[in-house]
């Protein structure tokens, strides 16, 4: 077997696939050696009449289909191999008219994965990323901090914007109460934005134990198309106002809420965890920068399949992330009053992005020739162990076959944004 590239253009290659006339006999007494069992001629047991005598009685070309099967998925992938291409669809095939004894050949056209160079990805220079602790940064640490350790007390006056309501509601329609417009004993919290536009605002002045009559206006892109654009009624019972007890930063909280006796201790780990979460921040974002600096400085045509095959498999990921919320795609498309078509869209961009972000870091890491060595496995398979609190053996359990192919690519993939990064210039 003996294959030729004749073309390589727009990412069509066409190729010519050579075999010979021995390899064809070898074919179709392979495919006798295999089928003669399916055939009853007269005079002979089952599978075992000669070759001769089967082609006699169901014609010379009867194992041809399954010899040239045998020959042609046997040779593609080799031809392939042979001449550096990796198919991204299936391949169109002519063959020469079949004959015993004679030379035949395949013609093959298939369309196959980019050929390009990468270019410029050492000494990529791109801007550092600030990492000081400010003062509004403690603020907000601070503050969130104060917020976990708060408490929500009944008050005795009536609800302002802030505080949390617990009430009863029930939603008409004219005179008709909906479907789904109901709850007892919800907790809201005024201007969290929860409820639709209106809703909330209504209830601010609403003491406990009131009712109130709050009037809205359905969205018109509302994901009920029954009640999109429409007037509602909601009647509700506001059983209780509770506010927010913040509490004060002093010593005494520090000795509450840590293993600190004073703030100012409290305070200065805070900073230093945050410094801390700020460097490591700061550094992912530069590592992202140079890669994207990198795929930035790249051109060449991504093909189409490639495209729509990425973005099949960004709809399946994000259709499985919301199946693990409770939802499905059909449903969050309801929602939002969008379509299938007009999703695909709208994650087009985000998904030539990441297919041309792999592409170009699977060249990388050609060129350079990253390896993964069988201890640098077993480090991350204990890091998985240690990171989900699992024995080590489940986890080698887990990552086999497909699961252990793709963190082998993982960690190639880490090794080439290593790389490009230490070689960067960051200013």
């Amino acid at each position: 077997m003996k294959a030729t590239l004749n073309s390589r253009e727009e990412n069509i290659a066409k190729l010519t696939v050579d075999f010979t006339a021995k390899e064809w006999e070898d074919a179709v007494q392979n495919a006798y050696t295999r089928n003669k069992g399916k055939f009853n001629v007269d005079g002979f047991r089952k599978g075992k009449a000669p070759r001769k005598i089967i082609e006699s009685h169901y014609g010379s070309d009867v194992f041809y289909e399954d010899a040239i099967n045998e020959l042609f998925n046997d040779a593609y992938p080799k031809a392939l191999s042979d001449l550096n291409l990796t198919p991204i669809a299936r391949p169109q095939v002519e063959f020469d008219k079949l004959e015993k004894d004679k030379d035949f050949s395949a013609r093959i056209s298939v369309e196959v994965r980019p050929d390009f160079e990468v270019k410029d990805y050492k000494g990529v220079k791109i801007e550092k990323v600030d990492r000081e602790v400010t003062d509004e940064d403690m603020e907000k640490e601070m503050e969130n901090l104060r917020m976990k350790n708060s408490r929500m007390i009944a008050v005795d006056r009536p609800a302002a914007n802030g505080d949390s309501v617990l009430l009863d509601y029930a939603g008409f329609v004219g005179d008709e109460q909906f479907e789904g417009g109901t709850a007892e004993r919800q907790v809201l919290k005024l201007g969290s934005g929860t409820f639709i536009p209106g809703f909330e605002e209504q209830l601010v002045g609403a003491a406990p134990e009131s009712e109130v009559e709050v009037k809205v206006t359905f969205p018109e892109e509302y994901h009920a198309p029954d009640l999109a654009g429409k007037e509602a009624v909601f009647k509700c019972k506001v059983h209780e106002v509770k506010e927010t007890e913040m509490p004060e930063l002093n010593d005494d909280f520090a000795k509450d809420t840590s293993e600190f006796d004073t703030f100012e201790e409290l305070k200065e780990d805070l900073r230093t965890k945050l410094a801390a979460s700020k460097e490591k921040a700061a550094e992912k974002e530069e590592r992202n920068r140079v890669v994207q600096a990198v795929v930035d400085a790249q051109d060449f045509d991504i093909p189409k399949t490639m495209i729509d095959t990425q973005i099949e498999d960004d709809i399946q990921e994000y259709d499985q992330s919301l199946r693990n919320q409770g939802m499905n795609l059909d449903q969050y498309l309801q929602y939002l009053n969008s379509t299938l078509e007009d999703f695909k869209k709208d994650i087009e961009d985000t998904s030539i992005r990441k297919l041309k972000t792999r592409l170009v870091m699977e060249e990388i890491i050609k060129n350079e020739d990253f390896e993964v060595t069988d201890k640098e496995i077993d480090e991350e398979l204990e890091n998985m162990a240690k990171m989900y609190n699992v024995e080590i053996e489940k986890v080698k359990e887990f990552m086999q076959g497909e699961n252990l192919m793709y963190m082998y690519h993982d960690l190639k993939f880490n090794k080439a944004v290593d790389f490009l990064f230490e070689n960067a210039v960051i200013e």
